[in-house]
């Protein structure tokens, strides 16, 4: 049975066990498994064994560093100094043990804010974002050319087919625009038909000053008296001052006209003046 043998970590003095083994590697350069001190095991080595009294060949600094018995560590607490790392020095360890420190630090931290971080996407749902992203926007552009069809007809009419195709699926209409900003009254008159009695003649221009097709207005007639009170309004709707020729469905044209020319009964009023506005109800 071999001899045990002990070597003495020079920084911390803590002992340990080792082997044959462990000292033939790194030239017997091992690291203390507690202060990471990288020292020469065979040169540390240290006896044991009681001793009575100095005897010449004893080294007295061996006794000096105090009573080999204060640590004593297994030999599997001794590990081989690296290869790369034989002269690291007490001040590298530090800043090691400091980097440590903060890693773990920065670990703890992500663990407990985990909650609060993104979670990575999963291919389903990259898949499913990448599918419902254009279809949302689809379905955007669809609504806003169904609200805005009538608009975007007058203002864009090569858009006009694409948009009389959407609602013939959809069941809707595409109409002219009811802009009355761009329609004017140019002229108009009332006067009594000298043929019947009671009979009244309204004449009137309607115009569009807008470069696109702009709805047929509805007309507000008052019949007012010489004391400038109202004596009689009346709504008239375009079916009822447009002639049977024209299409009331594709309004007035851009930059176009209409001749309005009703017989109005006014028999069981008197009437001095009258007032013709255009609106839309």
């Amino acid at each position: 049975m071999t001899d045990e043998k002990y070597t003495r970590c020079p920084s911390c003095s803590t002992i340990f066990r080792v082997t044959e083994e462990q000292l033939a590697l790194r030239d017997g350069k091992v690291r203390c498994g507690h202060c990471r001190t990288v020292f020469d095991g065979v040169g540390q080595l240290i006896s044991l064994a009681p001793v009575a009294r100095p005897e010449p060949d004893i080294d007295l600094d061996d006794l000096a560093k105090g009573p080999p018995t204060i640590t004593l560590r297994p030999s599997r607490a001794l590990r081989p100094a690296p290869v790369d790392d034989e002269e690291e020095d007490e001040e590298e360890l530090e800043e090691r043990n400091a980097r440590m420190r903060e890693q773990e630090t920065a670990e703890d931290y992500e663990r407990r804010f985990a909650w609060d971080k993104p979670k990575p996407r999963s291919r389903a749902a990259t898949a499913l974002y990448a599918i419902a992203i254009p279809v949302l926007a689809i379905a955007l552009i669809g609504q806003v050319a169904y609200h805005f069809r009538d608009g975007l007809a007058a203002h864009w009419p090569v858009l006009r087919p694409a948009l009389t195709r959407m609602c013939t699926v959809l069941g809707c209409t595409v109409r002219p625009l009811r802009d009355v900003a761009g329609l004017s009254i140019d002229a108009s008159e009332l006067q009594a038909d000298p043929a019947h009695k009671g009979l009244l003649i309204l004449s009137a221009t309607i115009r569009n000053r807008a470069g696109y097709s702009v709805a047929y207005p509805y007309l507000e007639l008052t019949l007012k008296d010489s004391a400038d009170q109202v004596v009689v309004r009346r709504a008239l709707a375009p079916t009822d001052y447009v002639s049977g020729t024209a299409d009331i469905a594709n309004g007035i044209a851009g930059n176009g006209e209409v001749v309005v020319k009703l017989f109005i009964d006014a028999s069981a009023t008197t009437q001095s003046g009258y007032l013709l506005y255009l609106f839309y109800p």
